[in-house]
């Protein structure tokens, strides 16, 4: 069985593509159950269902909701930002669909609050500040969350540096601006009251949001997740594009240990099309009661 249940769309989130053009993919590969978690985002879930209906696809409500989180005993105790699945929840839920739609109104005013700084460090170098017209033109490439790489790639576009990661080292890591803060209890609750389950997402991914900015060593991941975190979540997600094989044996371990669930999906942008390329269990679905057999 192919399964992908962490998969972003243009329409809501940050992937590269439209809905009808992930699920007629997905149907030429043949995924069998999917997922669409946009970031902090709902409003594609009634339309991604009905898709995968019309492709013969078994469909799993989802959403990557982004969280800050913190540990006494790490980084002095400065709060990081991990990644957390919500799943098989109802898709009408309001304070659900409240929640999100907030956190996507205050990502676009973070966006603009963040120009605004970077315009101060350009006056401050002599150079010419962005416009309005430089705001609407990053806004309309926008296809779902407007966030700090889109400025990025805009500033690339205008000259004002050379690269994505010169935006980062020169102005947006000293323009930045604390996101909306979302706790794992607050997500916790938010995705539970809906009727769903939680997961840690790509839990050791040295090149996401993860564990990893408290500590690169598997077990200590795993004694911050024992020690403060089990309350909140029902299960892992174990298999993942970026996650190596002894990061999986171990979560997996740990999952089995701990009595909590597992998913994995390929976490697909559409850049490049990776969705349906990491080998998911099919025990996963079957945890949510989905049997296409």
């Amino acid at each position: 069985m192919n399964i992908d249940l962490h998969i972003h769309s243009r329409d809501c989130s940050d992937g590269k593509m439209r809905l009808a053009d992930i699920f007629r993919e997905a149907e030429k590969r043949d995924i069998q159950v999917i997922s669409i978690t946009d970031h902090d985002a709902v409003e594609c879930q009634e339309t991604a269902a009905e898709l995968a209906a019309e492709h013969g696809i078994h469909y799993l409500s989802g959403v990557e909701l982004n969280i800050t989180f913190s540990h006494p005993a790490y980084r002095e105790g400065k709060p990081i930002s991990l990644d957390v699945l919500g799943y098989n929840y109802d898709i009408q839920n309001r304070a659900l669909r409240e929640k999100t739609h907030q956190l996507r109104e205050y990502r676009t005013m973070r966006a603009k609050k963040i120009l605004d700084n970077i315009n101060e460090e350009l006056l401050k170098e002599k150079k010419v500040p962005m416009t309005k017209g430089d705001v609407k033109a990053i806004e309309e490439s926008v296809d779902g969350a407007f966030g700090r790489p889109h400025i990025a790639n805009y500033m690339v576009k205008k000259g004002i540096v050379t690269t994505k990661q010169e935006a980062f080292d020169r102005y947006l890591v000293k323009c930045n601006v604390p996101k909306l803060p979302v706790s794992l209890e607050d997500a916790s609750a938010l995705i539970h009251e809906a009727g769903g389950k939680l997961m840690l997402a790509h839990p050791n991914d040295t090149n996401g949001t993860s564990l990893v900015s408290l500590t690169s060593t598997i077990q200590e991941q795993l004694e911050i997740i024992k020690t403060t975190m089990l309350p909140y979540l029902d299960g892992i997600e174990c298999f993942h594009s970026r996650l190596t094989e002894e990061t999986t044996s171990a979560y997996l371990a740990f999952a089995r240990e701990e009595g909590l669930m597992v998913t994995g999906g390929s976490d697909c942008h559409q850049q490049p099309v990776i969705m349906g390329t990491v080998a998911v269990p099919d025990f996963v679905v079957l945890q949510f009661g989905i049997n296409p057999d």
